[in-house]
Formats: C-alpha cells, sequence, structure tokens
C-alpha cells in the first residue's frame, strides 16, 4: 500500500492520536535505505542512490497550507504532524529546512499539535539529520533486532547502510529516542526469522539498556506484508518482552 498524496489523513494512530501524515517520498512509488520483509509499502523497486524525482520544499509547503486552510474541518483536533509515508523520510536533500518549515507552520495553524518522524535511523551518521531529528517532538527510530544477522534478515537495507554505524548513533541519540520495534516469527528467501525469543532478544535488551531512550514502543504485524511467510506474536508475548525492558528502568507500550 503507497501513500498517494503529499499530505495524507488524518489517521487514528493507536500511537499518537489523531496523526496527519507528511510523506517526503515518491507518491508513486517507494524509496528507502531499507526493504523490510513486513513493510506495509511491498518491496522497493528501485535501489537507494538512484535518481529519483521528489517533491520540492515549496510544494510540501504549499500541500500542507492547503490542507490546513481549505480542507481540514474546522472541529478537527490534530495530535501529530507525522513524517512518513513511501520510505525513509530524511532521504530527502531539503529535510532539515523541510522540518523548519513544518515547525513553522504548526506553531501557525496547530500550535498544541506534536511533530513526529518515523525513522529507520538509518542516516542518523548525517550531522544535518542527527541535529534535525533531535529538535523533533517526537523522533521515532527503528531497532528491529539484535544481531547483525537478523537486522540484515528483516531490515534487508541498502549496501550503503551498517547496523553498527546505526547502533553507536542510536546510543549517541539516547534519552531523546523513542525506539519501535516490530517483532515477529516466520520465513523469507529461505531464512529462517526470530526477534523474539534467546540470544536474539537478550542481545536486543541490550541494546536498548545501552541507547537508554525515553521510551521503547513494541508492535507485531498489523497490515498485508510483501514476505508471505511471517507470523504475528499475540498481546501477551508483547507484553512479556515489555515487562524484560521495564525491568531496565524503561517505558515501554505495547501496541498489539
Amino acid at each position: 500500500m503507497l501513500f498517494e498524496d503529499i499530505i495524507f489523513g488524518p489517521i487514528k494512530s493507536r500511537r499518537l492520536g489523531t496523526s496527519l501524515g507528511i510523506n517526503l517520498l515518491p507518491t508513486h512509488q517507494k524509496y528507502c535505505t531499507f526493504d523490510c520483509v513486513y513493510c506495509e509499502c511491498g518491496w522497493n523497486e528501485i535501489e537507494y542512490g538512484s535518481t529519483v524525482k521528489l517533491h520540492s520544499l515549496q510544494e510540501i509547503e504549499e500541500a500542507l497550507l492547503f490542507y490546513l486552510t481549505q480542507q481540514k474541518p474546522a472541529d478537527l483536533h490534530i495530535d501529530s504532524l507525522t513524517f512518513a509515508g513511501n520510505g525513509e523520510p530524511s532521504i530527502h536533500p531539503e529535510f532539515s529546512e523541510i522540518m523548519d518549515m513544518v515547525r513553522r507552520v504548526r506553531d501557525q495553524y496547530l500550535p498544541n499539535a506534536q511533530i513526529t518522524i518515523l525513522s529507520n535511523a538509518s542516516r542518523l551518521y548525517l550531522p544535518n539529520v542527527f541535529d534535525t531529528l533531535q529538535k523533533v517532538d517526537n523522533p521515532v527510530l527503528k531497532l528491529d533486532a539484535g544481531s547483525e544477522k537478523m537486522f540484515y534478515a528483516i531490515n534487508k537495507p541498502a549496501k550503503q547502510v551498517d547496523f553498527k554505524i546505526i547502533l553507536d548513533n542510536l546510543k549517541k541519540f539516547g534519552k531523546k529516542a523513542i525506539i519501535q520495534t516490530l517483532f515477529f516469527k516466520g520465513e523469507c528467501d529461505g531464512v529462517f526469522i526470530d526477534n523474539t525469543s534467546g540470544e536474539e532478544l537478550e542481545l536486543w535488551l541490550k541494546h536498548i539498556q545501552e541507547i537508554a531512550p525515553r521510551s521503547v514502543m513494541l508492535y507485531s504485524l498489523d497490515r498485508a506484508t510483501p514476505a508471505k511467510n511471517l507470523i504475528k506474536l499475540n498481546a501477551d508475548e508483547l507484553e512479556a518482552i515489555a515487562a524484560k525492558v521495564r525491568a531496565l528502568g524503561i517505558e515501554a507500550k505495547v501496541f498489539g
């Protein structure tokens, strides 16, 4: 499922309340540093680093202002302006400038809304991306695996992406971060996937302890996935993992 507009929703989100989506990527195809086996947008059709036409800062601002001034119902309360959509938002070359623009628009039209980004953390190594994400109200950063092997099996990153660098930058990001992890089991391309138990879970918990984020969001499969042999965890299984996070003194929320 692709998001076919720059501004989409609003969506009633389990995590964010009423969320108005902002898609900085193409509206007709996914463009991402990851190719996750569970991604609701499907498989990548173009390689990261390819030349891709993206909407300009001006086009994004015009679309956001048009929604807020012409389309938004007067009685609609928006809790979050959420950078999400068809891939990794921080890929956009004007990412920092767009974030500044959205903050200005938020302050004028939705002063009580928060700004959220759903990011896979693969570009935190870039100082401008790191600094921009530090200024976001809710920087929701992905960490789906404890081991490098499981990371590659689940997230299928572009060749430029390095798991150890992601971990190092998540640790630098620290208590400002909200870590988001999707737990599941299954198989893809003949590789067994299970990030829920044993050594894999212990490694993930060790990373969480070292990152020391302000909170962790745990969830499982909710929509159709490109890989077909994946198994959803139930709420009790997610709560058992959340209890281990809470034992570290870190807030954990389950979205089953």
